[in-house]
């Protein structure tokens, strides 16, 4: 074992809290050393040696034979334990045995008198920490620094062994972690990904049928038109006749308008004309015998579209309240502007439905939603420079209100 004196400067234990630390004393903690010696002189002379050249303040617990000395393991829990060789009535080696089974990670120096080399050599075999003979006291202080240097130094690297283990757990319990949320990811992307390939295949089939549908009835619709002429010519002109022409006109538009946004393509034609708002929505108060406003307003716009896009926005109302007494058409006018109300006493549009109610294909038997039916009025009044959205009517049902610019006084 070699003999170099450490640096004097002392070591800091981080604690007790582990079996380690349990053998170091604590910052501002005295040095609790155990002594086995029977001479009190011996003992006296061995507290001169220490004393003062240590960095720790001492606590000695001196002991004569093996009764008190394994008391003292307990009672006393030192930090250090010196012990002469030879005893009356006990030996160090003895000793260092009860010793290093009670408490193993404490530095046990035997303090003696005479020890041939072979014995020295054997105790250092069997696991004492040093010894010191008492005629050269002078080292016992060199001799107690580099064992306690010993304890430190053996104390952080198992500290530092045990946190890599700590750390190298945690990582593991990571990366398992990490392993299980890849996995949920991969199942949810493939879910997604089948969910998505549905949904393309709805949507195609939908507006498949909705060409094909569109196709199908412009046909009988153009047979309709020709009938309603010649009927019109041969019976002379009436107001049935005008209305059932007009109604046919209005099929016809939806008709071409469903399959525009079959394509994808925007509601297009709009003609606009100088045009009375009250009148028009009087006819569709009478298409669909539901209150209309009296009155008289001019506003520009097309009138074909607009009457398109109140007869869609009545007849869901219509359909959703099961009777046209509780739907009833209002309008106001305002700065710039003409606001028109078509207003339902009946189950109204849920919160969570108003924000897609007038996204395409996006069908809500709740709202009265057709798929397609209020997407077109949408594009409709937004192509007129207006608006239209949804509100509750007050003691239950809905309100889709429609606004509308007014001609300047110029444009009159």
């Amino acid at each position: 074992m070699t003999m170099l004196d450490p640096a004097p400067t002392p070591i800091t234990a981080p604690g007790h809290g582990a079996q380690t630390w349990a053998s170091l004393p604590a910052e501002t903690e005295a040095l609790r050393i155990l002594h086995l010696e029977d001479s009190e002189l011996d003992h006296e002379l061995v507290v001169m040696n220490l004393e003062g050249e240590l960095p720790w303040a001492t606590d000695f617990r001196r002991t004569e034979n093996e009764a008190e000395f394994r008391a003292a393991l307990d009672e006393h829990r030192p930090h250090l334990i010196l012990s002469d060789f030879s005893l009356p009535s006990y030996d160090g080696l003895s000793a260092f045995q009860a010793a290093n089974a009670h408490l193993p990670m404490v530095p046990f120096i035997i303090v003696t008198g005479a020890m041939g080399e072979e014995v020295a050599v054997d105790t250092l075999r069997q696991g004492v920490t040093d010894y010191v003979l008492k005629a050269r006291l002078e080292r016992l202080p060199q001799a107690v620094r580099r064992a306690m240097a010993e304890v430190y130094a053996r104390a952080r690297r198992e500290q530092a062994e045990r946190e890599v283990r700590d750390l190298n757990a945690s990582l593991q319990a990571r990366l398992v972690e990490v392993e299980r949320l890849n996995g949920i990811a991969e199942r949810q992307a493939r879910r997604l990904e089948v969910q998505a390939r549905q949904l393309e295949e709805a949507l195609n089939l939908q507006k498949t049928f909705l060409a094909e549908t569109s196709h199908e009835l412009r046909t009988p619709l153009t047979a309709l038109h020709g009938y309603l002429r010649r009927a019109e010519r041969e019976a002379g002109g009436s107001q049935t006749l005008l209305d059932a022409q007009r109604v046919a006109e209005n099929m016809t538009r939806l008709v071409n308008d469903l399959l525009q946004l079959s394509r994808g393509e925007l509601v297009q034609g709009i003609e606009n004309h100088f045009l009375n708002l009250g009148n028009l929505l009087r006819q569709i108060g009478r298409d669909f015998g539901v209150r209309a406003p009296d009155g008289d307003l001019e506003i520009v716009g097309d009138p074909g579209r607009l009457t398109q896009v109140f007869a869609n926005l009545v007849n869901n109302a219509v359909r959703v309240c099961g009777s046209a007494d509780k739907v009833h058409l209002e309008f106001s006018e305002r700065p710039g502007e003409v606001e028109v109300r078509v207003v339902d006493c009946g189950p109204g549009v849920p919160d969570h439905i108003k924000p897609r109610i007038f996204d395409k294909f996006y069908r809500g038997k709740e709202a009265g939603s057709a798929g397609l039916g209020l997407t077109i009025a949408q594009q409709v009044v937004t192509s007129h420079g207006g608006s239209i959205d949804v509100l509750d009517t007050p003691g239950g049902g809905a309100t889709f209100r429609v606004r509308l610019p007014t001609p300047d006084e110029d444009e009159e």
